[in-house]
């Protein structure tokens, strides 16, 4: 997954940012696995009392939190934590459609983008094997990037089918 869970727009913090404003660390505990529960409400505990110290005791331990929920986060996916990163990274076209979609309640848009974005490449790929194929007589060289071609869109199609009936994260 790109870049994502682990910014201060992202839909961790979000979730670690809704369970401080309600007071209720079960309101980001969906996204922290079993093992890290207890660090997570232990850290959401210490962090309410800091919050009533005043705005930058709250700032400070705000900001302490969403590291904290983050590296649990990502823990649990086996991931490494750098750091939280700053809002608005790029995180390309499909997750912010994904996102839209969910929060629409209609996936048509990002259907057509994932139909369309497959169907181009598929079609590129397809064209390059073609354009090998005519040339595939002329020489070891030429036959080798034939077969390259070809390889290539069976084994893309491969992956890309493998993705599309594997686990989502």
């Amino acid at each position: 997954m790109p870049p994502h869970c682990d910014s201060v727009d992202g839909p961790v913090v979000r979730a670690a940012r809704a369970a401080l404003d309600a007071e209720d660390v079960d309101a980001v505990l969906p996204y922290v696995h079993p093992p890290g529960e207890e660090e997570v409400r232990q850290a959401f505990d210490l962090v309410a009392k800091a919050r009533r110290l005043g705005p930058e005791a709250a700032d400070v331990a705000d900001r302490w939190f969403f590291e904290t929920v983050v590296r649990v986060h990502r823990a649990g996916e086996g991931q490494p934590f750098t750091g939280l990163k700053p809002a608005g990274l790029d995180v390309g076209p499909v997750i912010p459609l994904a996102e839209e979609a969910i929060g629409t309640g209609s996936p048509e848009g990002l259907v057509a983008f994932l139909v369309g974005a497959v169907e181009a490449e598929a079609r590129r790929r397809f064209t390059a094997v073609e354009a090998a194929e005519a040339h595939a007589g002329e020489g070891v060289a030429a036959a080798r990037a034939h077969v390259e071609a070809m390889l290539g869109l069976q084994v893309w199609s491969h992956h890309l089918y493998a993705a599309v009936r594997g686990a989502g994260h």
